[in-house]
């Protein structure tokens, strides 16, 4: 979640952290696991990427299929866990390169037809992954559908790093009031239930600080905890997608997106 550079008071540059793996047993689990018709896209997040690149150089002379797909600004091959691009029709297998399913399932929620699996460069396994979208799909029309009847909204604007996001809050007070709604409007560095619950007043909360929050944790909470894209379906500023987006730092993300969120502030 990083600060766009041209928006900063002074010049900033991003060192990213890069961790050397070995990348000749990555190299050979796929050799062992795919055969070379397969067309694969191969991702990871930001600290493996340049061990991505090198079995990229390695793999693409026997696999002519396979490629690193890229959702700009975020660099080839790199996945958040709430941004990732959408891959090819015919993409047969996701090959994620890192450890945890965080961001993993950023993608996989982005194409959901697509067979995933996940390099551990720590145990130097590969392993079939799953994820349940339907129930996922189900769980959060829910939310929304509750969160349809409410008037009284609570907007949460995050605080901790670069998620929170003025503009957006900006242009979902407006959409709730415009509605008929009313709103308060809290800061917080981090969203816990127990919080909430204080507010005893609000019907429905939207939070703008990290979007799996309401996907992963959601239900979790008593009150229905929408993110931007949700909250813009709950008042009816554009249609469930039957596809769930993943591309809140996507350039050419929707309307609910960091991106999108700069041409209002312009």
């Amino acid at each position: 979640c990083l600060v766009p550079i041209d928006v900063t008071t002074m010049n900033v540059l991003y060192v990213f952290v890069e961790i050397a793996i070995d990348v000749s047993h990555f190299c050979k689990c796929v050799y062992d696991n795919f055969t070379k018709e397969t067309h694969i896209a191969m991702v990871s997040t930001v600290q493996f990427v340049a061990a991505l690149h090198e079995a990229r150089g390695i793999l693409q002379a026997d696999y002519p299929h396979l490629f690193v797909p890229q959702c700009k600004p975020l660099s080839p091959g790199e996945v958040l866990g709430c941004t990732s691009p959408q891959l090819p029709a015919d993409t047969d297998v996701l090959l994620y390169l890192g450890d945890g399913r965080f961001h993993l399932e950023s993608a996989m929620i982005r194409n959901p037809h697509v067979k995933a699996y996940c390099y551990d460069p720590y145990t130097q396994k590969i392993t079939f992954e799953e994820y349940d979208t339907q129930k996922m799909h189900q769980v959060r029309r829910g939310a929304i559908a509750r969160a349809q009847g409410a008037k009284r909204f609570g907007v949460v604007l995050g605080t901790l790093g670069r998620q929170g996001n003025p503009a957006i809050l900006s242009r979902l007070v407006s959409l709730i009031e415009s509605t008929g709604g009313s709103c308060i409007v809290v800061l917080m560095s981090e969203i816990f239930p127990h919080k909430l619950r204080e507010f005893s007043d609000i019907q429905a909360w939207i939070q703008i600080a990290c979007p799996r929050l309401s996907i992963d944790w959601g239900s979790f909470f008593d009150t229905p905890l929408l993110n931007p894209y949700e909250a813009e379906v709950a008042l009816k500023a554009t249609e469930w997608k039957e596809v769930y987006p993943m591309d809140y730092y996507a350039r050419e993300g929707g309307s609910w997106t960091n991106y999108a969120s700069r041409k209002w502030a312009q």
